[in-house]
């Protein structure tokens, strides 16, 4: 994968599989020691896209790290756990972040794990209260979606999920099984930063599903209506008075963080 954007490239299926067996892993070790993570990230959307998660290494989105979304009242249950399934925890990282997030190495097998605690805080920040307990094993699917669609800088990779994530999944107001469009809407409602981005990038999908190769043009149909309807349900949610005053000052002034990639 030399030269490749991260999260690209060609990776053979026994690297995926090394990826894929870890995390099952440690999802069983936190089962049985009642320590509740979420998967998040690549290997989440390959999880809950049973039917299009082939799409990720047809396209060439690779697998680079094992990332959960947890609660910090189990910070220690963590740590411990991570240490007694042979990794070394970057303690600089935990404390930079006032304890937001863990980072965990194993680099003899080339393994690297990142917990995010209690929100995942990038360009915009999604929040976990009560939100873990609704899915499994991996966070619910609105905020699988919002994960990706709040990067400013969209990588490919970050596409080639969301892609697989509305081929498989209808939209709905409920969470099962289903992309809870409602939260989503919601959520960008209530802060117009997080609207603008969101909606920027829904559009970055829609025109770009239709370059992929991998794609049938009836996935591609499929996309453009998905994005279509979410966008649709997004405008129609009544927005806050907060939004709407943000809304005048426009891209004026910069609507999201900035984000410094932990190595």
């Amino acid at each position: 994968m030399t030269n490749s954007p991260i999260g690209m490239g060609e990776q053979g299926q026994a690297e995926r599989e090394k990826f894929e067996n870890e995390l099952k892993r440690i999802l069983k070790a936190s089962e049985d020691k009642g320590i509740l993570m979420r998967v998040i990230g690549s290997l989440a959307f390959q999880m809950h896209c049973p039917q299009f998660g082939h799409l990720q290494a047809a396209m060439g989105r690779a697998y680079t790290d094992i990332d959960f979304g947890a609660y910090s009242k189990q910070t220690k249950q963590v740590t411990d756990m991570m240490t007694a399934l042979g990794y070394k925890e970057n303690r600089e990282v935990f404390i930079v972040s006032e304890g937001e997030r863990a980072i965990f190495d194993k680099p003899e097998a080339g393994l690297h794990v990142d917990v995010f605690y209690e929100k995942l805080d990038f360009c915009h920040a999604i929040y976990w209260k009560d939100r873990l307990e609704v899915d499994s094993p991996t966070i619910p699917l609105a905020e699988l979606l919002l994960e990706k669609m709040q990067i400013v800088q969209i990588n490919e990779k970050d596409i080639i999920d969301t892609i697989m994530l509305l081929l498989e999944h209808p939209l709905g107001d409920i969470d099962h099984e289903v992309i809870n469009i409602k939260r989503v809407a919601a959520i960008c409602a209530a802060d117009w930063g997080f609207w603008r981005t969101v909606t920027m990038n829904l559009e970055k999908v829609r025109a770009l599903a239709h370059h992929y190769p991998q794609l049938s043009d009836e996935h591609k149909a499929k996309v453009e209506q998905q994005v279509k309807d979410a966008m649709t349900r997004i405008e129609a949610e009544p927005k806050s008075m907060g939004w709407k005053l943000r809304a005048r000052v426009g891209d004026r002034v910069k609507w999201y963080k900035d984000v410094d990639e932990v190595g």
